[in-house]
């Protein structure tokens, strides 16, 4: 495991606040697929990996690329099986800004992009090709295909 840090274990104790992206984006790269469902699977912790994902997604906006971008985008992340309740958060590109919620809005959106935790994990963090996975039928698309495979020129999404 990257750093030391032992799966779920490991990123359980973690202090994600003063972990950096690049410092996520090989911890998410060590983790084996059992690792990342033994996460997804600990109600708690999954919780905490999403809302800190999802609270730097504003952060990590590039509004020089997004312009004059208006889009809200849902996503749906399903867990790795029934036994783990779907999360939905929403991000918001309006006026060069990005604002990120949890839940489902009444609003209607551009897309909705559903995957189940591995692949969010590994999408977000830069260790996997959002076009080959959804190739590959790992993330679900509905709304404007087009305008999600450009989703990722407008975040700062690190490298492991």
């Amino acid at each position: 495991m990257a750093d030391g840090i032992g799966g779920a274990d490991g990123l359980a104790g973690l202090d994600f606040a003063s972990v950096t992206p690049e410092e996520f984006a090989k911890i998410v790269k060590g983790l084996s697929g059992k690792e990342i469902a033994a996460i997804a699977q600990d109600a708690e912790l999954r919780a905490r990996v999403l809302a800190e994902i999802f609270g730097r997604m504003g952060r990590q906006f590039k509004p020089e690329a997004a312009g004059s971008v208006e889009a809200l985008i849902r996503w749906k992340i399903t867990g790795v099986d029934e036994t783990v309740d779907e999360a939905v958060y929403e991000t918001e590109i309006s006026e060069g800004t990005c604002t990120v919620r949890e839940g489902r809005s009444d609003a209607e959106p551009r897309v909705t992009l559903v995957m189940a935790d591995p692949e969010f994990l590994k999408l977000v963090s830069g260790n996997a090709s959002p076009v080959t996975m959804f190739m590959m039928r790992k993330i679900k698309i509905a709304g404007d295909v087009a305008f999600a495979a450009g989703l990722t020129r407008y975040f700062d999404i690190p490298k492991a």
